[in-house]
């Protein structure tokens, strides 16, 4: 029997609801029962290969359903689940695939290239039969039709997610199964999700926001409605015509899909059954606001904020969101959230200091990243100033997260900036430095090149690369380049050629990154 798992949350929906839509893509779909089935023939398959308890296996795909019974399946067994972004060029992949040690990876036709090009000698399974791969999704349904027994708890590790870090490499952030349960709980308690619900499937299923929504539905035995975002006019039809009622999304979605012509956006009347809207990944703008409560009126607009480190931190409920539309709000249940300064003390109002989470959803560590690790993960001796603990009872883990906000008089807090570097843009966390090193390693013709951001209202930052050498290179070559190794998220928007770079001083050969900012400001 398993407990506080994602398998419970599966087990239990199949078990109540077991001819309800569970996920459906188009025209494609399965009931709890269906997907059940799938699953455990997953499941059974993988378990048959007898790889070493908390084996990784990655899934490298576009998304879909078979995507979605991949990622159930991973997580009805002893291995641990690692999503790879389908825009991730092979050098990355090839990174991620040798950090972490994945020696099975789940795909699609698609993708079944780019593995090859990077030479994996792991046990490669499609969803359908190609000829790269040693088995497929087809010939699992066939062959293996015994039951599967899940003895996964809630201390094991579920998922390795990778996301960019200032020091250039991806860093894989390790969760456990309880974490994700516990994600699932939160949200549905402070949204107030119900079982008649039809989640929107939006987002990738690379991070945790995005898998939240496949957690939060099976809690809460509602529908998922997986969409693939294209086109405006496309996402618009996908909620009249899927009926969602709960759509999750990134600053990056809103502005996206108001780039239509205001009268080619459907009138209000037709989202009558939208009742919620949420947003994490990255700062709402007024714009942004402004757009959705226009033309979804009826919604109930959350504006929510999450850690790398932890799932759910913050969010702001839709009645403040014209009153303090700048603010991340206050704790999700389950979680207390405390500001210090440096001396370790609370910050009073309006004072900036460093957010520290307790509670709820803090995930395991950073893979092979003790250093990172130990700068997150604290104990709560950091609190001892504020919360005074007596009894010397044994340690408990809290995330310094890096962010540095203030809390208004009324307790409201607001995102100041990172502790590191780090670029917010279209929904990603991007590393100036991993732009940086492309372009070392692959245009010679520059010497000298730093990366940085300015705000763009409509993706949250816009990326700028300012470049030295012995002559300017057309941006036009410059971007052909870098499209070969990062994905476009990553490209920058602005290039700029200076020969020369203002120093940190008359004895310094550091670029000083910040009179390059304030230039552009």
């Amino acid at each position: 029997m398993t407990v506080n798992t994602v398998r419970d949350l599966l087990e239990n929906a199949v078990r109540e609801v077991p001819e309800k839509i569970a996920i459906k893509l188009g025209n494609e779909s399965y009931t709890y029962r269906e997907l059940f089935m799938r699953v455990n023939q997953v499941a059974h398959y993988l378990t048959s290969l007898k790889l070493p308890y908390g084996s990784r296996i990655g899934i490298y795909s576009d998304k879909s359903c078979d995507s979605v019974i991949a990622i159930l399946a991973i997580m009805s067994t002893p291995y641990t689940f690692v999503p790879i972004t389908r825009l991730l060029k092979k050098e990355q992949v090839k990174y991620i695939v040798e950090d972490c040690g994945i020696v099975c990876l789940v795909t699609d036709s698609k993708k079944i290239e780019t593995i090859e090009a990077i030479d994996f000698d792991g046990k490669i399974i499609s969803y359908t039969p190609t000829q790269e791969s040693d088995v497929s999704f087809e010939e699992i349904y066939k062959c293996y039709t015994d039951e599967h027994t899940c003895r996964v708890k809630g201390h094991d590790n579920a998922a390795i997610t990778y996301t960019f870090s200032s020091t250039g490499n991806p860093k894989g952030i390790v969760i456990n199964q309880r974490a994700l349960f516990d994600g699932a709980a939160i949200v549905s308690k402070y949204l107030g999700i119900r079982h008649d619900d039809v989640i929107s499937g939006i987002l990738s299923f690379n991070l945790d926001y995005g898998l939240n929504q496949i957690y939060t539905a099976l809690y809460n035995k509602a529908t998922l409605a997986i969409h693939k975002f294209v086109l405006p006019a496309d996402f618009f039809t996908h909620l009249i015509d899927d009926g969602v009622t709960v759509l999750p999304l990134m600053p990056i979605h809103i502005t996206q899909m108001f780039d239509e012509d205001p009268h080619r956006i459907p009138a209000p009347e037709h989202f009558e059954k939208l009742r919620i809207i949420t947003s994490s990944g990255g700062n709402i703008t007024p714009l942004m606001i402004r757009n959705v409560t226009n033309h979804f009126p009826d919604a109930k607009f959350y504006s929510m904020h999450g850690l790398s480190e932890a799932f759910r931190s913050a969010y702001l409920e839709p009645e403040q969101i014209h009153i303090r539309p700048g603010s991340i709000g206050k704790a999700v249940p389950d979680v207390e959230l405390y500001i210090i300064n440096e001396e370790g003390e609370a910050c009073k109002p309006r004072e900036v200091g460093e957010l520290i989470h307790r509670g709820a959803c803090i995930y395991k560590g950073y893979w092979n990243a003790p250093e990172e690790t130990a700068r997150r993960f604290k104990s709560i001796h950091i609190l001892d100033k504020v919360l005074k603990p007596e009894g010397q009872l044994t340690d408990e883990i809290v995330v310094a997260s890096g962010d540095y906000v203030y809390a208004d008089e009324e307790g409201y807090i607001y995102f100041v900036c990172r502790k590191d570097d780090m670029i917010k843009t279209q929904g990603y966390r991007v590393s100036p430095y991993e732009i940086e090193s492309v372009v070392y390693e692959n245009i010679p013709e520059i010497t000298e090149c730093i990366v940085f951001s300015i705000p763009n209202e409509e993706i949250e930052e816009e990326i700028v690369m300012v470049y030295g050498g012995k002559r300017e290179i057309p941006k036009n070559e410059i971007l052909f380049e870098l499209k070969k190794h990062l994905p476009n998220y990553m490209l920058p928007a602005q290039i700029v050629y200076n020969p020369n770079m203002p120093r940190k001083s008359l004895h310094s050969k550091q670029i000083d990154k910040e009179a390059l900012r304030k230039e552009f400001l």
